[in-house]
């Protein structure tokens, strides 16, 4: 968890991103189930290397991005 954001995203995705997604309305991993990848990618500040974590850390909790 990222301490100084208040989200439950993994810490390397990088800061950019972090702040793209709260910024877009998402404060917590869970909200990223079911959201195209392509409109996470599509955030400016988040990378595919972001987008990859975010998918990993999504699947280990049985979840995934659309």
């Amino acid at each position: 968890m990222t301490e100084d954001s208040g989200t439950d995203f993994p810490r390397g995705i990088g800061r950019p991103a972090t702040g793209a997604l709260v910024h877009a309305g998402y404060t917590r991993l869970r909200q990223l189930d079911g959201v195209p990848a392509r409109d996470v990618l599509a955030l400016h500040g988040v990378g595919s290397k972001a987008v990859r974590l975010l998918q990993e850390a999504l699947a280990e909790q049985g979840m995934r991005m659309a």
